[in-house]
């Protein structure tokens, strides 16, 4: 896909790079268009190293302009995204003016386009910026709004540009609605609760039991979901990850509390993916003080007791929502995986092969998907496009 990457005036635009970096890794071509405010906070070079193109910063430019490049670029662009996105520059494009290249090839242009503003928290609050924003939005723009935290200036509040990671799953979110109408009309309006990343199990106030996940495939399946237009409740397990734009998230930390919120909530879902890597074994009783070494100890044993099986318990009730499972093997990956999806009377569940290097931690993934009816093996992509084809699968299912 082609992206034109905007970037104006403004701290944040250090984060540009790096998203300019996700986009080139993602396979996609990218062209910078910076304003000259932008290159007073960075230098042009560092985008064209990553992005392998010279950046266009002037409207008025002999040999560009001896083509209509503003034109052309407008025209080149599958997706715009503005990242930083200035106050200023909201402005301008809700008023309609064109003084520099990267405004006028907005108004020029028909694509899709992400705005993601970042600027002073009070500069963020302001009536005019907000009547901006909801102008452009009512327009037809992509919204992604700041994070809180504390600013360049030392204040602290909402302003903060996401983070570039963020802003790559939530563009590539809104480009997959875009592109699967189909998939976006069935996902539009359901409900849809999902957990994710590992429980710990603790030991004493020091020392816990867990598990190498990530929480990323989850957290992928939640933000997609989203974006197709699905009203999603996310349970995270302890994990650092930023919670997806427009989903509700609930943390909790052991086994027992995930079964508590999945309990709570999962009578109003009428999908359940249990994407979570809960802990099969807790502790009989946690210290309530640190464990100490001996003099000479060799050996410590504790008494494990099984966990609440989360996702089979949920298969168990009448009615329940469509349940889809994770199975992660180091070995025999679908003769468990099979077994498993029977044994707990699962609609559908997601095998995946983990160990050295693959499943847990890593941005991509390989499923393979197992119904009562068949077996599907998606290629090996991004977690977020796996997510994709989970959302996918599960429409088949329920439609076929």
């Amino acid at each position: 896909m082609k992206i034109l990457l905007g970037v104006t005036g403004g701290i944040a635009a250090y984060k540009a790079l790096e998203l300019c970096r996700l986009f080139v890794k993602a396979g996609h071509e990218v062209q910078v268009v910076m304003t000259q405010h932008a290159k007073q906070f960075i230098g042009p070079l560092s985008f064209q190293a990553l992005s392998g193109r010279p950046v266009r910063d002037a409207l008025f430019n002999a040999e560009q302009e001896a083509g209509m490049g503003h034109i052309e670029l407008a025209r080149w662009a599958d997706w715009i995204v503005l990242a930083p996105a200035s106050a200023n520059t909201l402005a301008k494009l809700r008023m309609g003016l064109a003084d520099n290249l990267l405004t006028t090839l907005l108004l020029a242009s028909d694509r899709p386009c992400l705005l993601v503003p970042a600027m002073n928290r009070l500069m963020w609050q302001n009536a005019a910026t907000q009547e901006n924003v909801a102008v452009l939005q009512a327009r037809g723009y992509h919204l992604l709004a700041p994070a809180e935290g504390v600013q360049a200036c030392g204040e602290v509040g909402a302003g903060r540009m996401p983070e570039a990671q963020q802003i790559f799953a939530d563009w590539q979110a809104r480009s997959t609605a875009a592109a699967y109408p189909a998939l976006h009309a069935f996902w539009q309006g359901r409900r849809l609760l999902v957990s994710a990343g590992p429980t710990f199990e603790d030991l004493d106030p020091v020392r816990f039991l867990g598990n190498r996940s990530s929480g990323k495939m989850g957290f992928a399946i939640a933000q997609q979901a989203q974006a197709l237009g699905a009203h999603v409740t996310l349970i995270a397990g302890p994990v650092s990850l930023p919670s997806p734009q427009g989903v509700q998230r609930i943390d909790v930390r052991s086994a027992q509390q995930m079964l508590d919120a999945v309990q709570h909530h999962y009578a109003q879902h009428s999908v359940f993916i249990s994407a979570a890597a809960v802990a099969d074994f807790a502790v009989a009783q946690a210290l309530p003080q640190k464990i100490k070494k001996q003099a000479g100890q060799k050996h410590l044993s504790l008494e494990l007791i099984a966990n609440p099986d989360i996702v089979a318990w949920v298969a168990q009730q009448s009615p329940k929502p469509f349940v889809v499972g994770f199975a992660a093997e180091t070995e025999q990956l679908l003769p468990y995986a099979r077994a498993k999806r029977e044994r707990k009377n699962l609609d559908l569940i997601c095998a995946n092969q983990v160990g050295a290097g693959i499943g847990f931690e890593g941005d991509d993934n390989q499923l393979v998907l197992i119904s009562r009816e068949q077996e599907r093996t998606l290629p090996m992509s991004s977690k977020h496009q796996q997510a994709l084809g989970v959302l996918q699968e599960i429409m088949h299912l329920l439609t076929q």
